[in-house]
């Protein structure tokens, strides 16, 4: 969780909504990224998704059974989507996203018994240090 904090300070400096993620699997990270949209001029471009990516093409198979996410935010429904597809097995975040989150704050998608998969949780791992990063962030855009 350290480095997707490291990763989320790096979206700051993008000017991008500050979220990290990386992707582990047997104790190595396999993937990371931080929120892109902007500076990509793509709206798929969240931490989450560029982790799985580049996790992805270093396993050389979509499917990711025995990874973790860490992300210093609570993925969205899109992200929470990637995450089921990519089957991965367990996702530890931050802070809670009271306003679009999918992994229990407004829906559970990543235990939904309506889907094909279901991921283990946890959250509030290094919260108060994602919180105030995003805090600052949205009171100096203000």
């Amino acid at each position: 969780m350290t480095r997707a904090l490291e990763l989320a300070r790096n979206s700051r400096e993008l000017d991008e909504v500050p979220v990290g993620a990386v992707v582990v699997i047997d104790g190595e990270i396999v993937g990371e990224g931080h929120n892109r949209c902007i500076a990509d001029h793509d709206p798929s471009a969240h931490a989450e998704v560029v982790a799985i990516r580049q996790a992805a093409l270093r396993a050389k198979n979509y499917r990711l059974p025995k990874a973790t996410v860490y992300v210093t935010l609570e993925p969205c429904s899109m992200c929470a989507g990637a995450i089921l597809q990519a089957r991965i097995e367990r996702v530890v975040f931050g802070v809670q996203d009271e306003r679009s989150g999918a992994a229990g704050s407004q829906l559970n998608l990543l235990q939904s018994p309506f889907m094909n998969h279901q991921c283990k949780l946890e959250s509030g791992v290094l919260a108060t240090e994602s919180q105030t990063l995003m805090q600052h962030f949205f009171q100096n855009r203000r």
